[in-house]
């Protein structure tokens, strides 16, 4: 374990994996405490809503951790580069449901890392970019979250003027 708390010096396990913690933690931050109104008011064009990020975040990491990566056999939408349904909610989802299920596939993607080398290689393809080392996929996984956690901030400073991760 690195002591610098930022990771700049630490091992590159250790800084891939710490900063995508640490944009999945940015990503709930912004929703956790929000009602589901506000939680679920679309503030863009396209229809997106800050819970229907978070429930998209959650699709991303079940599709390039468990599905992808380590071949488990769960339910995912692959409809190609239209992913516009996995920003979707689904009847009966709470802030606190969509939170759990962003949390429960962020901690059975650290599983899957925790057991894997960042040279071990996806056991299925993406359509895009081939099969792809896990450090390839932690990399995409922080850009992904990282690019929503900026939606996020804007959102939330429409919703209530809070601002900062």
């Amino acid at each position: 374990m690195s002591d610098d708390a930022l990771g700049g010096r630490a091992p590159e396990r250790e800084l891939l994996t710490g900063a995508l913690d640490w944009y999945r933690a940015v990503a709930i931050r912004k929703v956790e405490d929000l009602s589901f109104e506000q939680a679920t008011r679309v503030l863009t064009p396209s229809g997106l809503s800050p819970l229907g990020i978070v429930q998209h975040l959650a699709w991303v990491e079940c599709v390039w951790f468990r599905w992808r990566f380590a071949a488990e056999d769960v339910p995912i939408f692959t409809g190609g580069s239209d992913n516009t349904v996995t920003f979707e909610l689904r009847p009966g989802d709470v802030v606190e449901s969509v939170v759990a299920s962003y949390r429960d596939e962020a901690d059975h993607a650290r599983r899957i890392v925790a057991g894997a080398a960042l040279d071990d290689v996806s056991t299925r393809e993406s359509p895009m970019f081939g099969l792809v080392t896990l450090r390839w996929t932690l990399v995409h996984l922080i850009e992904e979250t990282a690019r929503h956690a900026g939606h996020l901030d804007i959102m939330r400073e429409q919703l209530d003027g809070r601002t900062g991760d």
